[in-house]
């Protein structure tokens, strides 16, 4: 299918969609689900562009192709984005047993998932002198969550690729165990390294595992870098890059870490009446060609979850209960035709996104 047919065919789907139905999982058909999947699965194989981010240690390693360095998470232009685009097809398939293309869809995650490859994934965070704090931790909470979403599944193919996972998801959560403790500052980037966005994925992670240890560490950590935080200056947001809002990826983490009345307490000292003016704007992405713009439709998308998740966890008469609903139907709203844009800098990661912003209802 051509690009700008996909285009076409997706942003009427989810307008269609959207119109005739009410509630975010609602916003998703098997047609649209369809639709989407076919992104990772162009992107999952396809090597280039490719931004590999690699530290070398030598001129051997300098010229490595990246399947070469990564035997299963080298397509979709980064390491993260093939990670989340797994995510998102074992999230369909989860949501849609039926969906067309299942069959492409699970010879696509067949390959992947072997545990030969998934072994050298792992070994990569020690095979190289600087490796260890590769991709932490964007690309650490995205694989997490597709564990999470493997370990979630009862079903033959999910419990097999679970299985193939492990080593990779071990080595993951031993890097985040010894980083924590020594972790003094929490990064608040509305990019990759957002410490907040990762502990959330984390803690998600924890608690559906049953690991009792490591979400404690993870709850004392996030009190201690967020807890004391007031007047946030969320009236700043965004940087001309972001894909997170920092104020709502740490109001969405501590909603996880506090009893209902210490969050609300915490909430209402966190922001400003004009910090909240500022974040229920709507983003405004002047070029969704260009690869660090397009970066603003994911702010609208990530938006959406944590304001959703947030309303939640606050009381039924609360001003900004309401409010976060609404705007987070609008940033969906806006947002979901332009999931893609016909230009691989938003068509390799943004569909995860949208996913992840209709199913998220924790």
């Amino acid at each position: 299918m051509k690009i700008h047919t996909l285009i076409l065919s997706v942003a009427v789907l989810l307008q269609v969609s959207m119109q005739a139905q009410t509630g975010n999982r609602n916003l998703f058909s098997k047609e649209v689900a369809a639709k989407l999947a076919s992104l990772p699965l162009h992107c999952i194989n396809n090597e280039w562009p490719n931004k590999t981010s690699h530290t070398s240690d030598s001129a051997t390693d300098h010229v490595l192709l990246p399947h070469q360095l990564h035997p299963v998470f080298y397509g979709c232009f980064d390491w993260h984005s093939s990670v989340h685009g797994h995510w998102m097809l074992v999230k369909l398939l989860k949501t849609f047993p039926d969906m067309p293309d299942r069959d492409k869809i699970i010879a696509v995650l067949n390959n992947s998932f072997q545990l030969e490859k998934m072994k050298e994934e792992a070994a990569y965070f020690s095979k190289y002198k600087v490796a260890s704090s590769w991709e932490r931790t964007y690309g650490w909470a995205w694989l997490l969550k597709l564990d999470e979403e493997l370990y979630t599944w009862n079903d033959p193919l999910g419990k097999q690729w679970y299985s193939s996972l492990q080593p990779l998801t071990q080595t993951i959560k031993e890097l985040w165990t010894k980083y924590l403790p020594k972790q003094t500052y929490p990064n608040r980037t509305g990019v990759h390294p957002n410490t907040a966005f990762g502990l959330v994925f984390a803690l998600d992670w924890a608690n559906a595992l049953n690991q009792p240890e490591f979400a404690a560490l993870i709850k004392q950590r996030s009190k201690d870098y967020y807890l004391g935080n007031k007047h946030t200056p969320a009236y700043m947001e965004p940087d001309g890059t972001d894909f997170l809002s920092p104020s709502l990826e740490i109001a969405d983490l501590m909603r996880r870490v506090l009893p209902k009345e210490e969050f609300l307490k915490w909430f209402n000292s966190f922001y400003t009446k004009e910090g909240i003016d500022n974040i229920t704007k709507m983003p405004q992405v002047s070029d969704r060609t260009d690869y660090q713009i397009v970066h603003l439709d994911g702010l609208s998308l990530s938006r959406a979850w944590c304001m959703k998740g947030i309303a939640k966890s606050l009381p039924a008469t609360h001003p900004y209960r309401k409010l976060f609903n609404a705007k987070a139907e609008e940033f969906l709203h806006h947002t979901l035709p332009h999931v893609t844009s016909g230009n691989y800098g938003g068509d390799h990661w943004l569909a995860s996104f949208a996913v992840y912003a209709i199913f998220e209802d924790r």
